[in-house]
């Protein structure tokens, strides 16, 4: 197998005495495609953010290649440059243009010249199609290009890894083919991926791995065909039944 990117080991987050994610362990290679399903209120999203200290675990370990992120001395700020993450409702800056909002934050932590952060931002909205786009502001871009946007103000920080939380559900439904291609191109390109997400479809036809949560814990990890089309017990039978 490739670079173990995340090792996730016994995982804990607790709110109010109840456990989001209970015990849940699991290992991310690098170029792998994981998506994170399961019914809503399942812990997904909590694991994730977990993943880049947005929610700080209260028990188990996080190592992302091979140091515990949990450690005293992480610079957390370094870390979160090697683990982009793109939001459900964007967060963009509304008051930047749609080329400050991808600059920004190369140029601020000093992994680019000013440049060499136009340089890649220019080349980034050339791929998605909006580089006419690059003087205008969110509010004049629909929901699908402020996503594509939010994904590639993500890659333009040249991330090892890209967390995803449920990208397409504030999406209307037209719009959230757009988002999916450009992540299916992204996987195909070999870029570490962790999504939660409830296109279980889309989950089947990308991933490389697919975890299953329930009541905060992971109950099945594995292929899309062994976790999606051939269940392993009724719970994630019932659950496919219904959204498939």
């Amino acid at each position: 197998m490739s670079e173990v990117i995340f090792e996730i080991k016994d995982l804990v987050k607790e709110f109010d005495n109840f456990k989001a994610v209970d015990t849940a362990s699991t290992v991310i290679h690098r170029g792998e495609a994981v998506f994170i399903v399961g019914p809503s209120g399942s812990g997904k999203s909590t694991f994730l953010r977990c993943l880049n200290l947005l929610a700080v675990p209260d028990g188990g370990d996080i190592k992302f290649k091979g140091s515990s992120i949990l450690s005293k001395s992480l610079n957390i700020n370094k870390y979160r440059q090697q683990v982009g993450m793109v939001f459900q409702h964007f967060n963009l800056f509304a008051n930047l243009t749609i080329k400050d909002n991808i600059t920004l934050a190369p140029v601020k932590t000093g992994r680019m010249t000013a440049a060499q952060a136009s340089e890649k931002a220019d080349n980034l909205l050339k791929r998605i199609g909006l580089y006419d786009k690059r003087n205008a502001y969110p509010a004049q871009l629909s929901g699908g290009q402020k996503q594509r946007v939010a994904i590639i103000r993500a890659l333009a920080m040249n991330p090892d890894v890209l967390l995803f939380d449920e990208p397409t559900s504030a999406l209307d439904p037209e719009m959230v083919g757009e988002v999916l291609s450009l992540m299916k191109e992204l996987a195909t390109e070999g870029m570490t991926m962790v999504v939660v997400t409830h296109e279980i479809g889309f989950a089947a036809e990308v991933a490389d791995r697919v975890i299953f949560m329930d009541h905060g814990r992971i109950v099945a990890d594995g292929t899309p065909e062994s976790v999606i089309k051939n269940p392993a017990n009724d719970r994630i039978k019932e659950f496919f039944s219904k959204v498939l």
